[in-house]
């Protein structure tokens, strides 16, 4: 069951890097040679948020159920935050590094599309997830 589920969720993942990629590349209209370095750099950006978001998490998320947290002595809380705020830290400090590298690129004003179409991309994609559970 265990692989089945992974396996189900590396099938979901790459679909929505699929529709990632094709929208990204529609909302910025990259010319060949901007595109030609965009993507490696983004990829590598993408995998590395993602490598952190899923490691950290996975270590948070059996601390906020509902039982945990109301046997979180207020120490564990603390240090729980301080894990929390490390974590944005670092993920804060990793857009800045791809921002700071997109500027060899491309132009400001593209930069700022991507970080929109980031942002439309994924208010779409929890709509449709919304619109998914709302029909079951």
């Amino acid at each position: 069951m265990s692989f089945y589920a992974q396996e189900n969720f590396n099938d979901k993942k790459e679909q929505i890097k699929s529709l990632k990629v094709a929208f990204l590349t529609t909302e910025l209209n990259l010319s060949s040679q901007e595109s030609e370095k965009f993507w490696p750099l983004y990829n590598a950006y993408d995998n590395k948020q993602f490598e952190i978001r899923h490691q950290k998490m996975k270590t948070y998320k059996h601390k906020f159920s509902d039982d945990a947290l109301s046997k979180m002595s207020e120490k564990d809380a603390a240090l729980l935050l301080s894990q929390m705020e490390a974590t944005d830290e670092e993920l804060f400090l990793l857009r800045k590094k791809f921002s700071k590298s997109l500027r060899t690129i491309l132009p400001a004003t593209k930069i700022i599309k991507l970080k929109k179409a980031e942002d439309d991309f994924n208010r779409k994609l929890l709509q449709q997830y919304g619109d998914r559970s709302k029909r079951k």
